[in-house]
């Protein structure tokens, strides 16, 4: 994922929080959908979203913009061979909508931003795997 790179200017509200992001896009709605999943990073900032990640389709950009009052989310996620435009509702539960490529297909998706426990966890686990390389006698070859 890209080094967080947080100004002055990143957004302060509570459902637009600039950071690490998951989720999943569905080609049809109900429950019974097959979810795809997304890893990702987003950046709210004066009204435009900005990051990018990777899918099963392959790695992308977003780029779009917000509304903390209409609590809404437009982005477009551009991968190398095509684009596909996300319209979004904003809620505790994260940002749900519907994704369209022109109007040949269309699906479901639902995005959230990723529980600080998780990267605390992820870190942790980077750290106690460094202390062990570094503790490694030098006579034993790995």
């Amino acid at each position: 994922m890209e080094p967080l790179n947080l100004n002055n200017n990143t957004e302060t509200h509570p459902l637009f929080p600039s950071g690490e992001w998951e989720g999943f896009y569905t080609y049809a709605d109900g429950r019974q959908a097959q979810q795809h999943k997304m890893d990702f990073t987003l950046f709210f900032e004066n009204g435009v979203v900005s990051g990018g990640g990777s899918d099963d389709i392959g790695s992308f950009v977003w780029k779009g913009s917000y509304d903390t009052k209409g609590l809404w989310c437009k982005m477009t996620k551009h991968y190398v061979t095509h684009t596909v435009a996300y319209d979004g509702n904003v809620d505790e539960n994260g940002i749900w909508g519907n994704w369209t490529i022109r109007v040949q297909l269309s699906g479901g998706f639902h995005i959230w931003p990723k529980k600080k426990e998780e990267s605390i966890h992820e870190e942790e686990v980077d750290v106690l795997v460094l202390d062990n390389i570094v503790k490694v006698p030098s006579t034993v070859t790995v």
